[in-house]
């Protein structure tokens, strides 16, 4: 597959109201993490070391922070491998005021989606820590000849309230998708474990097109909650991606192989905090095969580790 053929769209849009105080005056996504690092460094990492040849990034919330960032830091490393990046406002596509949901933002970029004219459109959420090929995943998502696919992580049961929860088949077809249960549906087999949305989709661009071209922005205006259990419901092939499929290379024994975090809240960000700290973190920074920012290994290696608060938005450099 030319790497020319995914098309990929960040939603970081998200005010963060349960990341106050940090998020009053930048986005979720624009929050620091720790050692020179913002939230959304990790998809966009993630991305550049997948090859994904063109990147759009969906703000709106107090966008500043973010379209600096991205510009200063995103853009010349992301030039330097011959792919592109670029900050989309709701003021820069179709009229229409500010975004109302996730899905409304793809929706006002039909238009941009049609001119790249891609095989696959990537919908990937910006406010996550992880490593991920999204190639691997895009393979799965032809192999299947899916219509949509999900990528998909098992969590606790009783944390599984804050995610969309799926239900599949025996192979891997998603029978069932609701967005933050009251009663998340456990996986087969293992009573104590539900399988959650990454909040990162695969679409087949006429598929995308149909499902938002001619519904009214209110009737879908959120991926989660709105279009991904119509989907399942209407006959379309969505199927989940198993994380535990995706392998990297750098990844040490220590490390827990498939982490990833929602980053949510206050709690969740000092947790993945301390996860990436000592000599043999959960997740390591370190990884050189496949580094979030490549910018920031040389200053890694020599650093100590200083473990920061998640009341502050301060990082050690």
């Amino acid at each position: 597959m030319s790497r020319k053929q995914i098309l990929a769209l960040v939603l970081a849009g998200g005010e963060g109201s349960r990341l106050h105080p940090l998020t009053v005056y930048q986005s979720k996504p624009a929050v620091t993490f720790t050692h020179g690092y913002r939230i959304i460094d990790f998809v966009l990492g993630n991305l550049l070391n997948s090859r994904i040849a063109s990147t759009y990034v969906l703000a709106q919330y107090k966008p500043q922070t973010l379209v600096d960032h991205v510009h200063a830091v995103w853009g010349p490393q992301i030039r330097a491998c011959g792919c592109t990046i670029d900050v989309v406002l709701p003021e820069g596509v179709a009229p229409g005021g500010s975004f109302l949901g996730t899905a409304d933002a793809v929706r006002r970029c039909l238009p941009l989606i049609e001119r790249h004219n891609p095989e696959i459109v990537a919908v990937f959420a910006a406010d996550h820590v992880y490593r991920m090929d999204v190639r691997q995943m895009a393979g799965y998502h032809l192999s299947r000849r899916a219509d949509v696919t999900v990528a998909g992580v098992p969590v606790p049961i009783g944390q599984a309230s804050a995610f969309g929860v799926m239900a599949i088949d025996q192979d891997g077809r998603v029978c069932d998708f609701q967005e933050k249960p009251a009663l998340p549906q456990p996986i087969p087999g293992r009573p104590d474990d539900a399988y959650a949305s990454m909040g990162n989709y695969l679409f087949r661009p006429d598929v995308l097109f149909d499902l938002l071209a001619d519904s009214a922005p209110l009737a879908r205006m959120d991926f989660g909650r709105d279009c991904m259990p119509d989907l399942v419901t209407s006959g379309y092939g969505v199927f989940a991606y198993d994380f535990a499929r995706n392998l990297l290379p750098g990844i040490q024994p220590y490390e827990e192989r498939t982490y990833w975090r929602d980053v949510g809240t206050l709690e969740a960000l000092e947790q993945a905090r301390n996860d990436v700290e000592g000599a043999r973190p959960r997740f390591d920074l370190r990884n050189r095969a496949w580094p979030i920012r490549r910018d920031l290994l040389p200053s890694l290696a020599r650093a100590p580790r200083v473990l920061v608060s998640a009341t502050s938005d301060r990082y050690a450099a």
